[in-house]
């Protein structure tokens, strides 16, 4: 996902920066790119038109992303990409049993929630060409909300701590 494009370009460069990349870019499938502690999905697994996909693709998407999200149980941070993924992977959350306050939080670049045994769902703006060539979200922007991601990813967790109290 993103390889060859120009979101790929944005997103691999600043996973490169933060040394999460093994290069600052992905031209094709096989040409050497490896990510570290990084897994990317996507809520929506077509290539919807106008690359807005429909409540109704989604919802038949849902699945495969609820489905992922079980095979990484160790997974302490999640970065949402703009607003859609945002709320599908709150949505996916809530259905492996996550509860957010009421009214349920908004997406919102830099939103960090709080999930259960001390995870975190943090949102940014989609790294789409859209967003990146009008400025709305800059390098220096999506590095933020990627150091927040590593900071909380590196702090202990719940589980952790009770197991060390266990002894």
């Amino acid at each position: 996902m993103f390889t060859g494009d120009r979101s790929g370009d944005f997103l691999f460069a600043a996973l490169h920066r933060a040394g999460l990349a093994s290069q600052p870019s992905s031209l094709h499938r096989g040409d050497g790119l490896v990510l570290r502690s990084v897994y990317i999905t996507a809520p929506c697994r077509c290539a919807p038109p106008h690359n807005r996909p429909l409540p109704v693709e989604l919802r038949r998407c849902a699945a495969f992303l609820t489905r992922e999200l079980r095979l990484l149980p160790r997974a302490r941070v999640f970065l949402a990409l703009g607003a859609i993924g945002f709320l599908a992977l709150r949505t996916a959350l809530e259905a492996q049993g996550e509860s957010f306050t009421s009214p349920r939080p908004a997406f919102g670049h830099g939103v960090c929630l709080p999930l259960s045994a001390g995870r975190t769902l943090l949102a940014s703006y989609h790294v789409s060409q859209q967003n990146t060539q009008t400025g709305r979200l800059t390098p220096d922007l999506f590095d933020a909300v990627r150091s927040t991601a590593l900071k909380l990813a590196a702090k202990p967790s719940v589980t952790k701590d009770m197991d060390r109290a266990r002894g």
